[in-house]
């Protein structure tokens, strides 16, 4: 009997009371034996079946004690036989030492023992090497939560292919929103008669419907250039299997009519609150609008983002209402603040210069002090030789200051202009960003996943050929309280035609607009022509990298120059723009050490083939034909290995496609 049912019995207090009993009548004895002896028979007959209940009772509980420990004990051995339970117990070595009979028989065997899980399942190994306390697997088409004792060298595996079922069935039926906008659509129909504008949007419906209709969306019109459309998870992964071909459709059905419409869509998905979907579908659609339309941008619950498409060029603006707009309202902001800092990227070039200087001059327009941030370590040539020529007026180079002297001025009411890029971590100083808080950004890049957090001011177009090109036409539209200098007009021009390559790419025509009003303003070509002249050292160590070009594929020429021998930014730039020049290339890419353990990829194309979403897959970015990345701690061998994959991985895309 246990433990704390025989402190409970009532047998040592009965011998108490029973000895007490017999002294008493011993006693009485003494005085009256009758007496004592009608008191003993009076005691002993209930005692007598006191004692036979409670013996009665002690063994009726044994009894009752074992026939529980047997059943619990039967329970316990059926459940660890018999229920959906997989049991494992393993070595050192890996091998399984028992199992349940369940278990066995989802491998459809009769014993596991003695087998090796290397034989059995490798996919058990890694969770029990990284001793992951819980993990699921999958093991002959089942699912199994699998839980690890590591002291023990136990294995549960519960079976949750059900559950795992269930759970996939609500994310495939989970809503998502896609927000659909027609690029170009009112610069296309803006001079065209109804007849003709009838039929682009009997078209372009007609598409979308068929599209809408096979592939089960809901889809509905919301104003001339935006629909919406609404369908499931499921519908949504079948979509980004077939690379949204909706938007090549639409693309070629409208080329055949002279009409070169294209379509950007924002997806909202992964959450279940409708208008939180719908805000993260409009994010999305301006994050595809910021890279230049003509594709699709899926924001994902982690924060990452998806793209699709993107094959063409963007679509040159034919208004200048937006320039207008903005340049006022960056007047508003100058006027607002005490003083104007302006900051390109690291290792500026002539664009990110030409493109602060002219900001600058926005500034002095509006009678504000405005100051530019520079690295004087970090320059190329070219733009040391532009503030060589800058010194001379020293009114204007005394407005150069770095980083530090940046972070000393600025106060609660300075506003920040970052110019060229919109990545945070590409800027000169990212401590700036951090204590100021009124920020504006002008950049011509197509928008990346990075981008500064909450700013002011955003004008971005992918269309310009350069910052410098949007800066301009800011000038503008400014007050001519004070004239554009001749080295100022130079330093944008100079921006201008080292982003266009001498007006050869990207150029649209405000690019020639923009540069005819420099010209007017008094921009000299010849001396940008010699600020952009190039030493015979550069030419020869671009040469010497050209000397080791290779073709992976028809038209695509990769060149690498030597382990360890350290290349300027700009010079691997140019290399791929030499490279591009030579006949029978359409696309180039040059790889070559930036530092240490650093290693940049350069490339370039002439339009068939996106550059961009090749560098993007190497966490680069950049244009459709111009873009670069920059990879840490790998050898050259590793880099060109990866840089190859990815432009394996592009052309398998668009054969998907």
């Amino acid at each position: 009997m246990p433990t704390f049912l025989e402190k409970g019995s009532i047998r040592y207090p009965l011998i108490c009371l029973i000895g007490i009993t017999i002294i008493m009548l011993g006693i009485l004895s003494f005085y009256n034996w009758v007496f004592s002896l009608i008191g003993l028979v009076l005691f002993v007959t209930p005692f007598y079946f006191i004692l036979r209940i409670e013996s009665r009772q002690r063994k009726e509980t044994e009894e009752y004690i074992t026939t529980l420990s047997y059943r619990v004990k039967k329970v316990g051995e059926e459940a660890l036989m018999e229920m959906p339970i997989g049991i494992m117990l393993i070595n050192d070595d890996y091998y399984i030492e028992w199992t349940n009979p369940f278990l066995a028989s989802c491998f459809a065997e009769d014993t596991l023992v003695g087998r090796s899980l290397y034989d059995v399942s490798p996919s058990i190994i890694p969770l029990i090497k990284q001793e992951v306390e819980t993990e699921i697997i999958t093991l002959h088409e089942r699912k199994f939560r699998v839980i690890h004792k590591v002291e023990e060298r136990l294995l549960y595996f519960f079976d949750v292919t059900e559950q795992t079922q269930i759970e996939k069935l609500y994310e495939d039926e989970r809503t998502a929103i896609a927000i659909i906008f027609l690029d170009n659509y009112d610069d296309l129909t803006q001079g065209m008669d109804d007849q003709t504008r009838s039929s682009i949007n009997n078209t372009v419906t007609a598409i979308l419907n068929k599209w809408a209709t096979d592939n089960g969306v809901l889809l509905k019109r919301i104003s001339s250039d935006r629909f919406i459309a609404i369908f499931n998870e499921h519908i949504l992964q079948s979509l980004e299997k077939g690379k949204f071909t909706i938007l090549d459709d639409v693309r070629e059905l409208t080329t055949k009519q002279n009409v070169p419409l294209t379509l950007s869509i924002g997806v909202g998905s992964g959450v279940s609150s409708l208008p939180e979907l719908g805000n993260i579908a409009q994010s999305s659609l301006d994050l595809a609008l910021g890279r230049g339309g003509d594709q699709v941008a899926i924001k994902q619950p982690n924060g990452k983002v998806k793209f699709y498409g993107g094959k063409t060029n963007p679509v040159e603006k034919r208004t200048r209402v937006r320039a207008r707009v903005i340049s006022h309202a960056l007047k508003e902001l100058v006027l607002d603040s005490d003083k104007v800092i302006i900051m390109g990227h690291k290792n500026p070039d002539m664009d990110a210069i030409g493109a602060a200087i002219g900001i600058h001059k926005v500034a002095q327009m509006n009678q504000k002090d405005a100051f530019i941030v520079i690295n004087f370590q970090e320059i190329d040539t070219a733009v040391r030789r532009l503030l060589e020529e800058i010194k001379k007026q020293e009114s204007l180079f005394m407005k150069f200051i770095t980083p530090d002297q940046a972070l000393e001025m600025a106060t609660g009411d300075t506003l920040l202009v970052v110019v060229d890029t919109h990545k945070p971590s590409l800027v000169i100083e990212e401590h700036l960003l951090n204590k100021i808080e009124d920020v504006v950004v002008i950049d011509h890049h197509r928008r990346g996943e990075e981008f500064i957090e909450n700013p002011l001011l955003v004008y971005m177009e992918p269309y310009a050929s350069s910052t410098a090109e949007l800066v301009t036409e800011l000038l503008e539209y400014q007050p001519k309280s004070v004239k554009i200098e001749m080295l100022e007009a130079t330093a944008l021009l100079a921006g201008i035609i080292v982003d266009t390559k001498s007006f050869t790419l990207r150029t649209g025509a405000r690019t020639f607009d923009a540069a005819s009003y420099l010209r007017g303003q008094g921009a000299d070509t010849v001396l940008v022509q010699k600020f952009l002249k190039e030493d015979i050292e550069n030419y020869v160590k671009r040469a010497k990298i050209i000397e080791n070009v290779q073709f992976y594929k028809e038209g695509i020429a990769i060149a690498t120059a030597k382990e360890g021998e350290v290349v300027d930014s700009v010079l691997i730039a140019q290399t791929a723009d030499t490279l591009l020049t030579m006949d029978g290339i359409i696309a180039s890419f040059v790889i070559a050490p930036r530092g240490e353990t650093m290693m940049g990829i350069s490339a370039r194309s002439l339009g068939e083939i996106n550059v961009q979403i090749i560098m993007e897959s190497l966490h680069g970015g950049g244009h459709l034909t111009n873009a670069a990345t920059q990879l840490s701690n790998m050898p050259m061998e590793e880099v060109e290995a990866r840089l190859k994959l990815a432009i394996d991985e592009y052309f398998e895309g668009r054969r998907k496609e």
